[in-house]
């Protein structure tokens, strides 16, 4: 009851805002628009424009938990269209700085040190201040310039509460509308929830630099700032200072010597990498967070927001690229069904109509003008017609190539980066696809279960010791004959071996 009361006075505060800046339309039911109206009292809404700016501007206003949301929904325009998603994708998490000294005690109670023992220097004025934590220059004791990433007091609290009612709405929509279960709510508020939690420790954003890090050694075309682990605990996070200029700055960028047109070439390299190569990308590279060096390599930093797509993933992604860029619908069509998004029982040839509707349109565009980001928001919106459930890894992925395409056209809008990316998905899938693939993957199964063997009759005369102690009770004979003992039976130990040994071999050959 208690937390049933605490959860509608939240949602009554949420509606007030949502209402004052005239955003209650989103939720699309008749009666959001008369509700929004008598909470205003008559009087006009305080902000103007598109309802996805206006939605936006009530998100921010609702505070930490409900900027980050709107960037989540920014990437199911199979929720909400491609205007709404397209405005929410603009929405910033810039909040006013909390007071330095908060900072500095911070940073002396996590690493258990005064802040003079640790920076020789700290500057007070925060260079950014976002929803979760604010961000300081500093210099270490050694000399080394770094930046110092600092978690905003009380926000894992504000966030707690907001999540909690969240779940609580989630289940409710799932538990009285039946036909909404297929976008999977609860679990997209579970994949919100964990993404939030992990940026709450530092040192998970830490991790994931660091990783990030050594995937690309070696690659001088994107690099990621050193993590300074002596100098990282939970609400603090220190990483090397970078330098460069934003990618968005084309005629900055020209100024100091550099092609943009090579930008963009190492932008769809690193980006594939990451992806097809890695499995592991940034979810979050908008220009703020993407800077070009004065070599002219990429520089990525804020690491709170990471990516993962499996193997398995990203070969049906690799062929629905591929499948789009060369008209194949058929194949497009096929592979859903094979990755099990599009449920056995529909028809291949109705989902390849309608991959060539949206397709088509798009595809029928100038190389530079095609937006596979903006394909895969169109078929997703598709989902509720061939019952696909959700894929919440697919629509992370959709909105890092939405972001990404923003940038390569801002570089350069007469070159297409998935065009540039073409020949490393192809090689990539003629890898992983390819008939050596294939022959690699069997022998990989094979040796895999022979390995587990061991174990599996293990487990089996384990099984036959527990059925003679408790259970069925066998003959001794019996007992004996199964592991091989006595006189010329010995050889039934060996069968199943020989079994084993005939089952690789059929395996290999298949």
């Amino acid at each position: 009851m208690i937390r049933a009361l605490r959860n509608l006075h939240r949602l009554f505060t949420i509606a007030r805002v949502l209402a004052r800046h005239d955003a209650l339309e989103v939720v699309d039911l008749p009666i959001a628009a008369l509700a929004s109206k008598i909470i205003r009292l008559g009087r006009a809404p305080t902000h103007e424009g598109r309802p996805g700016q206006r939605l936006a501007a009530a998100l921010t206003e609702l505070g930490p938990t409900f900027i980050k949301l709107g960037q989540a929904l920014s990437t199911r325009a199979d929720l909400l269209g491609d205007e709404m998603t397209a405005d929410l994708s603009e929405l910033q998490d810039r909040l006013a700085p909390f007071p330095s000294s908060l900072a500095r005690s911070i940073i002396e109670e996590d690493l258990d040190q005064p802040l003079a023992a640790v920076y020789a220097r700290f500057d007070d004025v925060p260079v950014a201040a976002a929803s979760i934590a604010q961000v300081h220059f500093a210099v270490t004791t050694e000399g080394r310039e770094v930046a110092v990433k600092v978690l905003r007091p009380g926000v894992d609290e504000a966030f707690r509460k907001d999540i909690d009612l969240l779940r609580w709405l989630a289940g409710w929509v799932e538990l009285t509308q039946p036909s909404l279960r297929r976008l999977r709510m609860v679990e997209s508020v579970e994949t919100f929830a964990d993404s939030v939690q992990l940026e709450m420790d530092l040192r998970f954003e830490a991790a994931a630099a660091a990783e990030l890090a050594e995937n690309f050694a070696g690659d001088e075309s994107f690099r990621v700032p050193e993590v300074d682990w002596q100098r990282t605990a939970k609400r603090v996070m220190t990483l090397a200072r970078v330098s460069g200029i934003p990618v968005d700055e084309v005629e900055a960028i020209r100024a100091a010597g550099i092609d943009p047109d090579d930008v963009l070439r190492k932008a769809a390299e690193s980006f594939f990498n990451m992806v097809f190569r890695d499995g592991f990308f940034h979810a979050d590279m908008h220009p703020g967070n993407l800077f070009v060096d004065y070599d002219g390599n990429l520089v990525a930093v804020d690491f709170g927001i990471m990516g993962r797509v499996d193997l398995r993933t990203r070969r049906f992604l690799g062929e629905m690229l591929v499948g789009f860029l060369n008209g194949n619908y058929r194949r497009v069509a096929e592979v859903h069904f094979e990755a099990g998004f599009v449920p056995p029982d529909k028809s291949v040839d109705n989902f390849t109509q309608a991959c060539r509707s949206i397709a088509e349109p798009i595809m029928g565009k100038p190389m530079h003008e095609i937006s596979i980001a903006r394909l895969l928001g169109q078929l997703f919106q598709i989902t509720e017609q061939f019952s696909m459930q959700t894929q919440p890894q697919l629509l992370m992925l959709q909105k890092s190539m939405l972001v990404a395409e923003g940038v390569g056209r801002t570089l350069d809008s007469g070159i297409n980066m998935w065009e540039l990316a073409r020949p490393l998905i192809e090689t990539w899938m003629m890898q992983h696809l390819g008939p050596q693939a294939r022959i690699k993957d069997s022998v990989v199964n094979v040796v895999h279960s022979l390995e587990r063997l061991p174990r599996v009759l293990a487990e089996t005369e384990k099984a036959y010791t527990n059925l003679m102690n408790g259970g069925l009770k066998l003959h001794p004979d019996t007992v004996k004959a199964m592991r091989g003992e006595g006189g010329g039976k010995r050889a039934i130990g060996w069968l199943p071996w020989v079994l084993v040994a005939v089952l690789g071999v059929l395996l290999v050959l298949k």
